[in-house]
């Protein structure tokens, strides 16, 4: 009975440790998708605001453009 008892307890050692990679794995690929999102959004946002400006720069007359 103390060898099941004692391979119960490292099968359960070895389960929590088990869990606790994937735990681990789970948040990091959760911060790894969460800071493509953020680059992905700011390089929409970039874009956007060079085409604004360039549609702004393009607005602007010809004598001012010459001025600055």
């Amino acid at each position: 009975m103390r060898n099941v008892e004692r391979l119960t307890s490292v099968k359960s050692e070895l389960l929590d440790i088990f869990m606790s990679m994937e735990v681990a794995e789970h948040e990091q690929r959760t911060r790894s998708a969460a800071q493509r999102n953020l680059r992905a959004r700011r390089g929409i946002e970039l874009h956007e605001e060079f085409k604004r400006l360039s549609q702004d720069i393009a607005d602007l007359p010809e004598d001012d453009a010459e001025m600055h």
